[in-house]
């Protein structure tokens, strides 16, 4: 059964584990070693399941976890070309590792990355692919959905989407207005309504489970997100058309069947 597993999911930390309880890969590591362990074991998942990381992008809540995880085990590490330059620059690769340049095949499923606009040398999500055709990605940091990243996402049977600010909690928010303008930005984050348009869109291609991620936990609420997301729904029956769930900030045990 192909399942998607939110492990961590915000500005302090983001990690998810997509495949079976036997094998799957990890979309970025950016916890400790001992949290992330845990995690995976409060969902009857171990170390020894992760066939590899895909790195979505160099800043620290995606990668700080990279480190011990590679000095530890042998798990693999694939990211882009720029991106994987940066992590041998910070010195936080120990073991095998890959550039990301097309599809990549890891335990019978197909993993391709689609580029996405942040505030970073380079930046991407993913898409997994399973041998019956089902697929799930993950799509967080990125400024706007552009056209690539919609001809990667459509179809896609179960997406992680950014929902990382209410517009109003930022604007009169304690934020320096650099930081604001860094959000707001074509290279910062997705709003809750862009969050909550694109996920018609997804739907209406065919994509049945939708999952908010990457919140911020001073400019948003799981709650606001999710209404907001649920109004641009209107013309679709949730639990019938889609499920939509809000990833927590650290799992207590839970995934998304698709």
């Amino acid at each position: 059964m192909a399942r998607l597993y939110p492990l961590f999911s915000s500005s302090k930390g983001n990690c998810t584990y997509i495949g079976s309880r036997e094998a799957g890969i990890l979309i970025d590591d950016g916890v400790s070693f001992t949290r992330l362990k845990n995690a995976l074991e409060v969902n009857g998942l171990s170390l020894d399941c992760v066939k590899a990381v895909f790195v979505t992008h160099e800043h620290s809540d995606h990668v700080k976890g990279l480190d011990m995880l590679t000095k530890k085990t042998r798990i693999p590490v694939f990211a882009q070309g720029i991106t994987l330059e940066g992590l041998l620059d910070k010195g936080i690769l120990h073991g095998e590792y890959y550039e990301v340049k097309g599809g990549e095949s890891v335990s019978g499923m197909d993993v391709e990355c689609f580029d996405t606009s942040h505030d970073t040398p380079q930046s991407c999500g993913y898409r997994v692919t399973f041998g019956d055709g089902r697929s799930a990605a993950v799509c967080t940091d990125l400024g706007y959905v552009s056209n690539e990243v919609e001809a990667a996402l459509l179809g896609t049977d179960c997406v992680l989407l950014e929902a990382n600010y209410d517009i109003e909690m930022l604007r009169n928010g304690a934020y320096p207005y650099y930081l604001k303008t860094r959000i707001f930005g074509k290279t910062g984050h997705l709003s809750n309504p862009d969050s909550g348009a694109f996920a018609a869109r997804l739907i209406k291609s065919g994509t049945t489970r939708l999952v908010l991620g990457h919140l911020s936990q001073e400019n948003n609420t799981p709650q606001t997100a999710e209404d907001t997301v649920l109004s641009c729904l209107g013309e679709f029956i949730r639990n019938s058309d889609y499920t939509l769930n809000v990833a927590p900030v650290e799992t207590s045990g839970g995934f998304i069947s698709f």
